[in-house]
């Protein structure tokens, strides 16, 4: 109980109490956790971000391996070839755009993308010539 009391009588003597420090910890405290929650929501959101522009990228190269099969299945108009030699013009601008950003956000996964983009221009331009 001595020990108590010196405590209570030195913290007292220095003009600075419990319910002080416990008023100025808990705001820190406070503003820690909601640091740490911003980061953590801006840090998913970066996450969702990207995974949606990988997605974006792997649609344009599967819509453009589909082309070979649109053009067999064109209507006679002649319009419609204009129509499909732009939307292939269109997909191969996607997926130069698509490359060019992943070098500046995702370096790793650049080259990997560039030689799917390779591929399926061989394979597709084939196909898209006999059609």
């Amino acid at each position: 109980m001595g020990t108590g009391f010196v405590i209570s009588t030195a913290a007292q003597a220095s003009g600075w109490t419990w319910a002080q420090t416990t008023a100025l910890i808990v705001p820190v405290i406070a503003l820690v956790g909601v640091y740490v929650t911003y980061s953590l929501n801006q840090r998913a959101l970066r996450r969702e971000r990207r995974s949606k522009t990988f997605a974006e990228a792997l649609t344009a190269v599967e819509e453009y391996l589909e082309m070979p099969y649109r053009i067999r299945r064109r209507p006679s108009p002649p319009d419609i070839r204009r129509e499909l030699t732009d939307e292939a013009s269109s997909l191969l601008a996607r997926m130069a755009f698509h490359h060019a950003w992943l070098q500046i956000e995702a370096s790793k996964v650049a080259e990997p993308y560039a030689a799917l983009v390779a591929a399926a221009r061989s394979e597709a331009g084939v196909h898209m010539s006999e059609a």
